[in-house]
């Protein structure tokens, strides 16, 4: 190896440090990754119950309209 070298290689510690440094790095992003995730996730469970809850409302007025359309081709009054 040249004594010379302008740019000098780091030591194992640092390497060592530098690699650390990194994988927290690395598992804070997963951290708020995994927490927008969650968020998400619980924002869409939102969405869809209410999606489902007018779902179910509008079956309901589905039913009621067609006893009523039944009834009056039956001849029968409500």
């Amino acid at each position: 190896m040249s004594t010379n070298n302008p740019t000098p290689k780091p030591t194992l510690d640092e390497r060592i440090q530098a690699v650390v440094e990194t994988l927290e790095l690395v598992a804070a992003m997963q951290r708020d990754h995994e927490k927008q995730m969650a968020e998400s996730a619980a924002q869409w469970n939102q969405r869809f119950e209410k999606v489902m809850n007018g779902l179910e409302r509008l079956t309901h007025i589905a039913e009621a309209h067609e006893h009523r359309i039944q009834n009056l081709e039956g001849g029968e009054q409500h």
